[in-house]
């Protein structure tokens, strides 16, 4: 391991990056201080920055809704569009502000002593030797596989993947808080290295000449525990990789306005089904034609666009987005991001449901049918798991909140109880048995369950 780190141990983490900006096509966010990458766009979630190019001649930028476009004129240099339904609404970025929300040396067990030791404001990450034992005492590094010996043979793409994220969420890669540094290097870039090993794994089942499918990565995490920010951030990582992904929510395949007023009909007086959210609310032979569709994206050329949700519509009460605004995204995919809160939840005994609440039993069964429709398509699992499915209320007054402060409309307390209620009897009913089992038709080795507490935080399991 000594051998494979001693070039970058001695030196500052700036230089040993220093190779990874050496380019004349560099643009500059404006106030950021670290030259953007020449392909890769930045984006600035809700306050859009303008993208200053170090040469007008050579690139230029335009908005698009929430991201930045970048252009170069060099023919070698494609740019790509990041595609992404992320809000900072429920997301859980206070990480990005401050580190006050976080108390991690009393949930993760570092094993490192200079780790455990680091103050609590800001960390000057000014050595590679410094990161790399931050990295190693991570709480996933052991359920990943990584061993300190294949940081060490890595280093320099842990390194440029930090980078990389830093400048999505707009950080000073040199001046990270401990709640910025762990969430970059104890959660998004190690969720992001096992997605690789699954794709590799995927990739080696098929011989040279095959079109290979994506392989179709099902992320399932209750509301607000920040895994639309987690999925946000590992399409960026692989597009800035160069390997082509898509995401996908079960949110873009809820009924439309039409299908929901008749579902509502047909269950009169089921609180449960009066709002889009619990199974039976979902089109799924449009999942299924959507999904199907996508894994056929082998190829140069191919493209679809793919299909996203308006929650804003009717009052709130949502409908399915205009097709003309609809993302494209284009083959040969790699890999299909497929995220929800209740991907993977298994059907039970209707006397089990009817426990938690009578009027679950309808949509237990409805349950029946989202394997076939979602589940069967998934070919590796990362289930977020919490300790209290109470966490998800507090995680959505604080969207809220924070919208209302923000100047936009968002729910009051009351509003707020009401609409996690209706979410609360399937997360009470079905949560045990996808931690205890793992998802539907899901195989172990393929399954990375990630504890979190309740300020988003992965932790070591008890």
């Amino acid at each position: 391991m000594a051998g494979a780190t001693s070039s970058l141990i001695s030196s500052p983490w700036q230089a040993t990056l220093e190779h990874y900006y050496n380019n004349n096509k560099r643009s500059f966010v404006k106030g950021y201080p670290f030259p953007c990458h020449s392909d890769p766009i930045c984006n600035s979630f809700i306050t859009k920055r303008r993208l200053l190019s170090s040469s007008s001649s050579s690139s230029s930028s335009i908005f698009k809704d929430n991201h930045v476009v970048t252009h170069s004129s060099s023919s070698s240099s494609s740019s790509f569009k990041l595609q992404t339904h992320f809000s900072m609404s429920g997301c859980g970025c206070s990480w990005i502000q401050n580190n006050a929300m976080l108390h991690y040396s009393a949930t993760s067990n570092w094993t490192s002593k200079k780790c455990s030791a680091l103050p609590t404001t800001t960390v000057d990450v000014s050595s590679v030797s410094d990161l790399f034992e931050f990295i190693c005492s991570g709480p996933l590094v052991e359920k990943i596989g990584i061993t300190p010996e294949k940081v060490g043979q890595a280093i320099d793409k842990w390194l440029l993947y930090g980078s990389q994220l830093c400048r999505l969420f707009q950080l000073n890669e040199l001046k990270l808080t401990i709640p910025q540094k762990a969430r970059l290097y104890h959660y998004y870039i190690p969720v992001f290295v096992w997605c690789q090993d699954q794709i590799a794994l995927h990739n080696s089942k098929f011989n040279d000449g095959d079109d290979v499918p994506p392989l179709v990565i099902g992320f399932s995490a209750p509301q607000g525990c920040g895994k639309t920010t987690l999925v946000f951030a590992l399409d960026y990582l692989f597009k800035t990789t160069k390997m082509k992904s898509a995401t996908i929510s079960i949110d873009d395949f809820y009924l439309t306005a039409q299908g929901q007023a008749k579902l509502r009909e047909e269950n009169p007086g089921n609180a449960l089904l009066e709002y889009r959210g619990n199974a039976g609310s979902h089109d799924l032979p449009f999942s299924v034609e959507t999904i199907e569709a996508l894994t056929k994206l082998t190829k140069e050329g191919m493209k679809m666009k793919v299909p996203r949700y308006d929650k804003s519509a009717y009052s709130g009460r949502g409908d399915r987005g205009d097709a003309e605004t609809w993302p494209e995204v284009e083959g040969p995919l790699k890999v299909i991001l497929f995220e929800g809160w209740m991907l993977g939840f298994k059907p039970l005994p209707a006397e089990v449901v009817k426990a938690v609440d009578p009027q679950l039993e309808t949509v237990n069964k409805n349950l029946e049918a989202y394997y076939e429709a979602w589940d069967k398509y998934i070919n590796a699992w990362v289930v977020i798991k919490i300790k209290d499915p109470s966490y998800v209320y507090r995680w959505r007054l604080q969207a809220e909140i924070a919208m209302r402060q923000a100047g936009k409309a968002g729910m009051s307390d009351d509003e707020v109880n009401d609409f996690v209620s209706r979410y609360l009897p399937a997360y009470k009913a079905y949560l045990p048995t996808l931690y205890e089992e793992g998802p539907s038709g899901s195989e172990p080795e393929r399954v990375l369950a990630i504890d979190i507490d309740e300020e988003r935080n992965p932790i070591l399991a008890n």
